[in-house]
């Protein structure tokens, strides 16, 4: 089975400036993506397994080709019309399936975003195993419990000017509501077929899967503040979740080879 495993970043962020780039506990935030393509490769030796990175920062792709431990990585001029802030992030990943695919036939494309460094191996092969075994499905993104209910305590301004909930209903308690999730934008399985297809609407809106992720009260990283709390978070969920451990310690030590690698060209310069 061949996998192609995409990884998107633009340069800059209007919401937190070169966010892509920036290191969390040490180790560039980049290398907790590749770090899960490592894990699941490495478990997973009979696939195929491709990654993609698309970007128009040479910082990024500087950072990534400073490591050796993901190799074969194949790059993805970011096109000028989708490095906007309101282009879909499904337009791009389909521009790189399409970049990179050839003659090479791909049995499932994941998309696993830069700031998600709370994401484990295992939640990268539920995501794929959720696919596979549905046949019916589009794709499949992660998502956690939701922790407020359109249906109980989330509201809206309506038409009568006052505030009601978002979905109609009178729940007098939050565990009559039906069971809802919250994407957290860290993980995306698409089949090629949807991919090739012509997407023009959301993509909640085909036929769509879920994998669950362990709920870690991750933020979206959209402010300095956002990235100091996910970084007090990381650092605790790697000193008591065995998975993160590990997950780090592949992360560091891709870091420190570059590290390595950098201090071997001074010598020799």
């Amino acid at each position: 089975m061949t996998i192609l495993f995409t990884i998107c970043g633009r340069a800059g962020s209007k919401g937190f400036k070169n966010k892509n780039v920036k290191e969390m506990n040490g180790v560039p935030l980049v290398y907790y993506t590749l770090a899960a393509i490592k894990g699941y490769a490495d478990r997973h030796g009979e696939d195929d397994i491709r990654v993609a990175v698309n970007t128009d920062s040479k910082e990024l792709k500087d950072i990534i080709k400073a490591q050796k431990a993901v190799c074969g990585i194949e790059y993805v001029r970011r096109k000028e019309e989708l490095a906007g802030d309101a282009v879909p992030k499904i337009d791009v990943i389909r521009d790189t399936y399409l970049a990179v695919k050839g003659n090479r036939a791909v049995d499932v494309a994941v998309d696993l975003d830069i700031t998600s460094p709370l994401r484990t191996v295992g939640d990268v092969e539920h995501a794929i195993r959720e696919l596979l075994v549905n046949p019916e499905y589009d794709l499949v993104y992660s998502v956690v419990e939701a922790r407020r209910s359109p249906y109980f305590n989330l509201v809206e301004q309506s038409a009568d000017g006052f505030f009601h909930t978002v979905c109609e209903g009178n729940l007098t308690a939050r565990q009559q509501a039906p069971k809802c999730y919250e994407l957290n934008a860290s993980i995306y399985a698409y089949r090629p077929e949807f991919l090739e297809g012509n997407i023009d609407k959301a993509i909640s809106a085909y036929r769509t899967g879920i994998s669950l992720m362990r709920d870690y009260l991750a933020l979206d990283i959209d402010s300095e503040e956002d990235f100091v709390m996910m970084e007090m978070l990381h650092r605790y969920y790697i000193d008591t979740q065995e998975d993160m451990k590990a997950l780090y310690a592949d992360a560091k030590c891709m870091r420190d080879r570059d590290s390595q690698t950098g201090n071997d060209k001074e010598r020799r310069g």
